[in-house]
């Protein structure tokens, strides 16, 4: 299928906890459809993953499975998702990964039956295919991995499917050292877009084989989390990591396009864009997302969620307890916020005060607003190839950090307002066709992709 119109077309109706397309799963539970639930996202403390400690690695999980429901339960939680992000080992040995999701699956069964908590588990497994550089995304042991990752873990009891796949990375890491938005629209527009389409076939026909499995989403994080990340650090400027930002939302709508239903990945900052194309519902990380990684968005992230996630946090001992119990907390009340605001008809104020708190701190949370991430919708179903889609993204992300910068809403130090000049004039010269840019990207980029893995 092909988007070419908005299923959310004003801002007032782009709010958390409703989506035009809910959807429902696991152990009865609907998502998108009035509520806003936590979903608690995990990992081991530092232990190397072999043979001899992974009954340790078990035992970690066992006790993570039993804090978060007990929490949950504690809590009188709605709703619930639980994220198992397998870790390589786990992936490279499917049968791990599918011990682990059996052995969550039947903490949340126990409790929906003992105590009839709705709820649902995602598994995530990594993309083997970047073990080896250049890597072969279509064949090959390591995609092959990544399947038998997949399918063990559907056949497992994992109710989502989803994935942070990496197809262009190889050439849009070098793009972002080189500070070359030219080569990101490369990356994310002509490699990675073509990448997601086969991908997402196969990942769909895995979940079509198995019934009760959703395709959810993929996540760009490889991109535009990496360029978040090389801004905090002021190894990137700000403008630059906002434009690659709204680029990558065509990108992780192909997903959608090739079979994913949702709920996206949290980790996909990109999700307000595509839940106003698709009207499917999203998962969205922002200040609760610190144990993992720092960020500007802490609140806008949440404006638009129907899942709210803490990303990753290891499973380490702190005062009250292990951290995923005590991140399940911390969810839990954010999302009693959110669902109160829903049950007396004042979710717009309650997003509008998110919203508000940090648009204009950064041109990065800029981009994030229901209104610029509308625009950069219409701007991408407007167009009918992933090139122009994901050039639209990007000037249309310009525009606005170039209007809200000229009217005295945002402030930019003197070097981001150059940057943002250079941006501009990168795009104002890129060519017409994807052809004439492939052409033209490469003599520099040539040597890090094998063009068999993209159908070039």
């Amino acid at each position: 299928m092909r988007y070419t119109d908005l299923a959310i077309s004003r801002p007032d109706d782009l709010v958390f906890g409703r989506a035009p397309k809910p959807v429902f799963c696991g152990f009865g539970l609907t998502i998108g459809q009035g509520a806003v639930f936590p979903e608690v996202n995990f990992t081991l403390p530092p232990l190397a993953l072999t043979s001899d400690t992974w009954p340790e690695a078990v035992r970690h999980y066992e006790e993570i499975a039993e804090a978060i429901v007990r929490r949950a339960l504690a809590l009188r939680l709605p709703g619930l998702v639980l994220e198992l992000e397998l870790l390589p080992p786990m992936t490279e040995r499917p049968e791990w990964g599918a011990q682990i999701t059996t052995l969550l699956r039947e903490a949340l069964q126990g409790a929906h039956e003992s105590s009839g908590l709705p709820s649902a588990l995602r598994v995530t497994p990594i993309d083997l295919r970047y073990t080896a550089r250049p890597p072969r995304l279509r064949k090959g042991e390591y995609w092959e991995g990544t399947r038998a990752s997949f399918e063990q873990c559907a056949d497992a009891g994992a109710h989502i499917l989803s994935i942070e796949s990496e197809g262009g990375k190889e050439v849009s890491d070098e793009a972002l050292l080189n500070g070359d938005i030219q080569g990101m629209v490369f990356a994310l527009g002509v490699l990675a877009c073509r990448d997601m389409a086969w991908l997402w076939d196969q990942i769909s026909a895995v979940c079509r084989g198995r019934g009760g499995v959703l395709p959810g989403g993929d996540s760009a994080c490889a991109f535009g989390n990496t360029a978040m990340q090389l801004a905090h650090q002021r190894l990137l400027p700000e403008t630059f990591a906002a434009t690659v930002r709204a680029m990558t939302a065509p990108r992780s709508l192909v997903a959608f396009e090739h079979g994913a239903v949702g709920p996206s990945k949290d980790c996909a900052y990109e999700g307000p864009v595509l839940k106003a194309i698709t009207g499917c519902p999203i998962s969205m990380e922002g200040k609760t997302s610190a144990c993992a990684h720092f960020s500007p968005v802490g609140n806008i992230a949440a404006a638009c969620c129907d899942l709210w996630s803490n990303e990753s946090v290891q499973n380490v001992r702190l005062l009250s307890g292990f951290a995923p119990e005590v991140f399940t907390e911390i969810l839990a009340y954010d999302c009693r916020l959110m669902n109160e605001a829903l049950r007396r008809g004042e979710e717009r104020c309650l997003r509008d005060l998110m919203v508000e708190s940090d648009r204009y701190a950064s041109p990065q949370a800029l981009v994030l607003s229901p209104d610029a991430s509308l625009a950069i919708a219409e701007a991408v179903v407007g167009e009918d190839s992933d090139y122009g889609r994901t050039v639209a993204a990007a000037r249309t992300a310009v525009e606005l950090i170039r209007t809200a910068l000229d009217e005295g809403k945002l402030a930019l130090p003197d070097v981001e307002t150059r940057w943002l000049g250079r941006i501009e004039q990168g795009l104002a010269q890129l060519p017409s066709s994807e052809g004439a840019l492939i052409e033209r990207m490469m003599p520099t980029y040539g040597h890090l992709f094998d063009p068999a893995s993209y159908g070039l």
